[in-house]
């Protein structure tokens, strides 16, 4: 921006029309902090819908929609792998890539039907950093009287990052065709049995009996006609 150019925007405006908390998280996400970024506010109103994607997992049109409901395994893996990636940005001070990882967080969570409230709390301190405002608001609609800026950290429990399954890619002669999700602790025998019965296989091999089997567990399944 220049003021020879009469082209410059004031932070006053942006957050009269967006609010802090947009300025604040679209300033981080231009880039690393030590390089020098073109300011641009096109960019603006796509960090304001994130905010409003934000709220939505926590209210709707008739007000708190944050349930005790238990969390599914998908629900804490897409928690703990943000408590993770975000308490690593922190001490590397990228904030752009938390800000990522808070917008991959939140699409994951909506996409689930997320609202348990034992993922929406640690959730709102994991972003009270970097959005201040939101989260005191979020943080007391929740029913909490004191600041969410005094909360510890949420502790990352590496467990619900394991990966217990893997959707396996199931080839003929090379050719993928379909995919399988199974148990990562299957034997390669278990996989076998249960991908010769499986519908589709029967479907491609037309009655013949593939001559070998490969299989890598955790990684490939491949029939060879």
């Amino acid at each position: 921006m220049s003021k020879s150019k009469y082209n410059v925007v004031t932070p006053d405006d942006i957050c009269n029309e967006y609010g802090a908390d947009t300025l604040r998280l679209y300033e981080m996400f231009l880039g690393p902090l030590e390089q020098a970024k073109p300011w641009n506010t096109a960019g603006i109103s796509g960090v304001f819908g994130f905010l409003k994607k934000l709220w939505r997992l926590y209210f709707d049109d008739n007000g708190l929609i944050v349930n005790d409901n238990e969390p599914t395994k998908d629900n804490l893996k897409s928690l703990h792998k943000t408590i993770k990636k975000v308490a690593e940005d922190i001490e590397g001070f990228s904030f752009n890539t938390s800000v990522s990882q808070f917008m991959i967080c939140v699409n994951e969570l909506s996409a689930q039907n997320c609202h348990s409230r034992a993922i929406l709390e640690p959730l709102a301190i994991l972003i009270s950093p970097y959005a201040p405002h939101i989260a005191e608001e979020l943080w007391s609609q929740l029913g909490h009287s004191g600041s969410i800026a005094k909360v510890d950290f949420p502790a990352l429990e590496e467990k619900h990052l394991v990966e217990s399954s893997k959707e396996y890619p199931v080839s003929f002669n090379g050719k993928m065709r379909f995919t399988i999700e199974l148990p990562l602790d299957l034997t390669p025998a278990q996989i076998e049995e249960i991908i010769m019965k499986d519908e589709r296989t029967i479907k491609q091999l037309a009655g013949n009996m593939p001559k070998k089997v490969i299989i890598v567990p955790g990684k490939v399944i491949n029939l060879v006609g």
